[in-house]
Order: C-alpha cells, then structure tokens, then sequence
C-alpha cells in the first residue's frame, strides 16, 4: 500500500495543541464533513474503529452523510434478503 507523509513542524503542532493522532482525527472529520472521504475510509484515518469515530463525529455534531437514495438502496436489499432466505 503506498502512503504518503506531510512534514509539519512541531512548533505547527504544539501551538495547535495536537498530537500526530490527533491531527490525523481532526483531518478525518474534515475530509468526512467535507464529503471528500466515505466513513470507511475517514476512520481508517483517523486510525478508529467504525463505532469510535461515530462517536466522534456525534461529538463534534457531524452529521452522518445518508441520504434518500441510499436509505432505498438498504431497503432494496434487505427486501432481497428476505427472498432469498425463502
């Protein structure tokens, strides 16, 4: 898997008050808000299981991105679901 890294000075972080983790968390949230990353993918991040950063996000009232089209995409498959299983 290929990464990559950002140098920031530690006087950047310490003025911030955040640790690298902490950084990484707060860029998650951001990119989520911002739609630019999928819940799966800002947790990953953030370096927190999927329950962990919902929590977080709850916390900082970020508001958890499903919509209409995606509510009828679950329903349509828990419909399939309960044929199959007749």
């Amino acid at each position: 898997m290929a990464s990559a890294q950002i140098d920031i000075p530690q006087d950047i972080l310490d003025s911030a008050r955040l640790s690298p983790e902490a950084l990484k968390q707060e860029l998650a949230i951001s990119l989520y808000a911002q739609r630019r990353l999928s819940i799966g993918k800002a947790r990953e991040l953030a370096g927190m299981s999927l329950w962990q950063f919902r929590q977080l996000l709850s916390s900082r009232e970020v508001s958890a991105h499903y919509d209409e089209k995606e509510l009828l995409e679950d329903l349509d498959t828990v419909s399939n679901w309960d044929r199959s299983a007749s």
